[in-house]
C-alpha cells in the first residue's frame, strides 16, 4: 500500500474516532445508524422508478444491461462451469492464486445455499443439493458499492454497469463492505506474478497489489459489439443470455416473461441486473 493510501486510511480513522467519541454512547450510535441505513433502504425501493436516472449522483442510464442464467443447463453440462470461468479470468488477467483467503474471482460456481441463503430449504431437493451454479457481481440498479466509495473508484456507467477504475482504487474496501453479495476480491499481493505470460490478454490492464476488482460485464467488449466472455463461452446453449434490460423486445426480457426466476437478496432493495432460471 503506498503512502497516498496510508495516508487516506489514517485520516478515515481518524474521523471515525471523532464521530465515535461525539456521541454519548455505543447504543444510541448503533442504533441511529441502523434507523438511517433502513430509511435509506426504504426511500430507495419507494423511488425505484426514478432509481436509473437518480443513481447515487451517477451518470444517467441509456440502457440497463442484464443477464439471466440458466441454471438447468449448467447441471446438464458440467464442464460450462469450467469454461465460464476461464473464460472470465483469462480475458481479464484474474490471476490465479493458490492461497485460498487471496484468490481472486471475477465469476465462481458455488452451491444454491449459498447463493441464495435467504431463501433457506428444510429439505432442498438433490439436484440443487449436489450441483453448482454461477455467480457474479449482480450490477444492481441501486448498488450500495458506489455510495460509500470515497474516490468515485466505483461507479455506474450509462449501461448501467459497475465498474472499478483501478487507477482511483485506494483500496479502503469501503465497497467490499457494502456489497451484500460478496462479489468483490481484494488483492492483498501483488497479482502480476501469478498471471501466465503466454495467456495474457495485452488489450485488458492487470492490477497491482492494494486494489479491489470484479466483474465489469466484459464492458471492452460489449462497446465493440461483442458478448461478454462468459456468455460466448456457452456457445448456442443459451446458458448465460445477456442484453438489455430497458428494451422490452430484447432476448433477456423476451426469457423473462416466458421463464419464472429469481434473484439473490432483492428484498435488499439493490434491485440486482442478474436473474437466475433454477
Amino acid at each position: 500500500m503506498d503512502k497516498k493510501r496510508r495516508n487516506f486510511l489514517k485520516i478515515a480513522g481518524i474521523s471515525t474516532l471523532a464521530g465515535l467519541g461525539a456521541t454519548t454512547g455505543l447504543g444510541r450510535l448503533v442504533g441511529g445508524a441502523q434507523s438511517a441505513v433502513a430509511a435509506t433502504e426504504e426511500a430507495a425501493t419507494a423511488e425505484h422508478g426514478n432509481a436509473i436516472e437518480q443513481n447515487a449522483g451517477d451518470t444517467p442510464c441509456v440502457n440497463r444491461y442484464g443477464m439471466l442464467i440458466d441454471v438447468r443447463k449448467f447441471r446438464e453440462d458440467l464442464s460450462l462451469g469450467e469454461r465460464v470461468v476461464r473464460a472470465c479470468h483469462l480475458e481479464h488477467n484474474v490471476p490465479n492464486i493458490p492461497v485460498k483467503k487471496d484468490e481472486i474471482k471475477w465469476i465462481w460456481m458455488t452451491h444454491y445455499e449459498n447463493a441464495f441463503p435467504e431463501q433457506p430449504h428444510l429439505y432442498l431437493d438433490q439436484t440443487n443439493v449436489e450441483f453448482q451454479l454461477p455467480i457474479l457481481c449482480n450490477h444492481c440498479d441501486n448498488p450500495p458499492c458506489v455510495r460509500v466509495c470515497p474516490t468515485k473508484a466505483t461507479f455506474r456507467d450509462a449501461n448501467g454497469v459497475v465498474i472499478m477504475d483501478f487507477h482511483r482504487c485506494i483500496g479502503c474496501r469501503f465497497c467490499m463492505a457494502a456489497c451484500p453479495y460478496g462479489s468483490r476480491s481484494f488483492n492483498w499481493s501483488d497479482p502480476r506474478p501469478f498471471l501466465d505470460d503466454a495467456t495474457m490478454n495485452k488489450d485488458f490492464p492487470t492490477r497491482t497489489r492494494g486494489v479491489v476488482e470484479k466483474c465489469n460485464f466484459c464492458t471492452e467488449r460489449t462497446r465493440l459489439g461483442l458478448q461478454p466472455a462468459c456468455v460466448e463461452a456457452c456457445g448456442d446453449t443459451k446458458a448465460i443470455v445477456f442484453g438489455n434490460l430497458n428494451d422490452p423486445d430484447s432476448e433477456i426480457r423476451q426469457m423473462l416473461k416466458q421463464h419464472h426466476t429469481v434473484q439473490r437478496n432483492p428484498s435488499l432493495g439493490t434491485f440486482p441486473s442478474v436473474f437466475y432460471i433454477v
